[in-house]
């Protein structure tokens, strides 16, 4: 099944490459199409509406329908946004298409195509280390792809570049779709079930578990949209009077770090195990977030900032690799449905009440932040601690 990872990798690439762009681009140019600060906000939140209903979908009837086939689907509807964002199309036609879930400003974590290929890279027939390991490399390459992405962006807002390059990210999504191997769909359904009998309710074995982690896994979203990359520019700026060009070079550090953590996730997860890896190297991190106001300078923010990027994103690659593990097969697609969209639902929150919050105190979203991510980590660990997986060296 290398093909299969290889695949999904390049497929990942380009898909950061066209978020990258977007994530930069895209509401300068909707703020040139003359929309006002509230109606930029109704776009994106199209887009969140979007991946928060096509993931729901997808838990329900994504491994009936055909993975292949419905990740194509995604593929040739992000063709469609590219050519109504190229042609100027009216927003009312775009707000269609970012419905569609295909459209989004997160790069790592980006709606249902990462459900799918969260299951697909889980469904390869690996050892569990091999596949913590294709996790870890799986977000490094999108977090590469974005940072790549993000550069192309820092051109002047251009509909031509942006759509264009969507569409195309989008054709080529679909050729790589159709040459993804049959090996990659869902294991079939009991001849009882397909003779007639009612299908069972998704999660029907692991429903307990599935909703613990999405209610956890929505905590942590929250308190991570207390200090998304762009809330933590402006209040570098506001703390310390950082500039552009600082915030930029700084961000350009964590972002190297950051894959570097992605890609060490694996090996540490091979020695201690995925629910310890997601617990003790995220706690510190947490530790070293909450601190960052309380530093004298703008120095020491910074090298509390890098700290932090080296222990972050650990827990990206062993979350999802520890999904995959605790549920059956037959139940993968629903469940990481449910814990993506989970993250999703909440993750938009955190800047609002960040912003509320920062009248009260320059200090309060990071500590609140730190103190709720440090919560969900003690509560994960009280409540799967003694939860059993299958052998690091056996198959998905």
């Amino acid at each position: 099944m290398t093909g299969t990872v290889g695949l999904l990798l390049t497929s990942q690439a380009l898909r950061g490459l066209g978020y990258g762009i977007a994530a930069v681009q895209l509401g300068a140019i909707l703020r040139l199409d003359g929309l006002t600060p509230a109606g930029v906000g109704l776009m994106l939140a199209a887009i969140l509406a979007g991946t928060l209903i096509s993931s729901l979908a997808l838990a329900r009837w994504g491994d009936r329908a055909g993975r292949r086939r419905v990740y194509a689907a995604l593929y040739g509807a992000l063709l469609c946004s590219g050519v109504v964002i190229a042609a100027g199309a009216p927003v009312w036609l775009l707000v269609v298409v970012a419905m569609t879930g295909a459209l989004s400003v997160e790069v790592m974590e980006s709606g249902p195509f990462t459900t799918l290929e969260q299951v697909m890279l889980a469904g390869t027939g690996r050892p569990q280390r091999e596949v913590v390991r294709g996790f870890g490399l799986y977000n490094a390459v999108a977090a590469v792809a974005g940072t790549a992405g993000a550069l192309l962006g820092a051109l002047p807002p251009d509909r031509q570049l942006l759509g264009g390059v969507l569409a195309t990210v989008g054709a080529t999504g679909m050729i790589l779709a159709f040459r993804l191997p049959a090996g990659v769909e869902a294991p079939p359904v009991s001849p009882a079930t397909s003779a007639g009998v009612p299908r069972p309710r998704i999660l029907a074995h692991s429903r307990g578990p599935v909703a613990r982690l999405a209610a956890l896994f929505a905590v942590d979203s929250l308190a991570g949209g207390f200090v998304v990359q762009a809330y933590l520019g402006y209040w570098l700026s506001l703390r310390y009077g950082a500039t552009t060009q600082t915030i930029g070079i700084t961000f350009a550090v964590l972002g190297v770090l950051q894959t570097a953590s992605l890609l060490a996730a694996p090996a540490v997860a091979a020695r201690v195990g995925l629910l310890r890896t997601m617990v003790f190297t995220h706690i510190p991190s947490n530790l070293l977030l909450a601190a960052v106001p309380f530093a004298p300078g703008l120095p020491g923010a910074i090298a509390l900032l890098m700290a932090r990027a080296c222990l972050s994103q650990m827990d990206v690659p062993t979350r999802q690799a520890y999904v995959m593990a605790l549920v059956p097969a037959d139940e993968r697609t629903a469940a990481a449905a449910v814990t993506n969209t989970a993250r999703y639902l909440t993750r938009p929150a955190g800047p609002a009440l960040a912003g509320f919050l920062l009248p009260f105190g320059l200090a309060l979203p990071f500590v609140i932040a730190g103190a709720a991510k440090t919560a969900y980590d003690l509560t994960l660990w009280r409540m799967f601690r003694s939860v059993r997986l299958p052998s690091a060296e056996r198959p998905l």
